[in-house]
């Protein structure tokens, strides 16, 4: 059977991790590889209804991903994960079950400053949160602890969603991932 893994893109609301996903899923596929997309609104919407954003919430909210990520990596499936997972421990939390499961994980930070995300803002959260509609977000008025040893930090400002796709591609080649 094909080894599985989960490849988790954790970074701030639209710096591009779901984009880089769905583009290195594509590849993948068309490569012949099992692949799933945990994307984390999708998930918030249907595993996760009824969580706020409290940092009790986001935990769970992380933990409940990882378990389902941890599940289909077990079974073959090559799992990318783009979610943002603010809290250090909430991901080692997940990298460890992981590990103690003995499947494969891969953490990607999608380093795109603030600035950039909020030009970009794809859900209009920094336009809300800068009009005082919006509180706790991530990495403007909540904390997002960005990765120390990350598998691989990708810095999507003056790169294509491509050439980041591509960058993840290699480091799961390199790991013997891609098939």
């Amino acid at each position: 059977m094909t080894s599985g893994a989960t490849v988790w893109l954790t970074g701030l609301p639209s710096a591009g991790k779901t984009t880089i996903a769905r583009s290195l899923a594509d590849t993948l596929r068309a490569q012949g590889r099992r692949v799933e997309v945990l994307d984390g609104d999708e998930i918030r919407e249907f595993l996760s209804a009824g969580l706020g954003f409290t940092r009790e919430d986001r935990d769970t909210n992380v933990q409940r991903i990882g378990f389902v990520a941890e599940l289909l990596a077990s079974h073959g499936v090559l799992v990318l994960v783009p979610v943002i997972a603010p809290y250090a421990d909430s991901r080692e939390a997940v990298r460890k079950r992981h590990q103690a499961q003995g499947t494969g994980y891969v953490e990607v930070h999608v380093a795109t400053p603030v600035d950039v995300c909020s030009v970009r803002d794809v859900k209009g959260l920094y336009a809300r949160q800068a009009a005082g509609e919006l509180t706790g977000l991530t990495g403007v008025d909540d904390p997002y602890e960005v990765p120390e040893n990350p598998d691989l930090r990708i810095e999507t400002q003056g790169s294509t969603v491509e050439q980041s796709a591509a960058a993840v591609h290699a480091l799961l080649a390199e790991r013997g991932l891609t098939t």
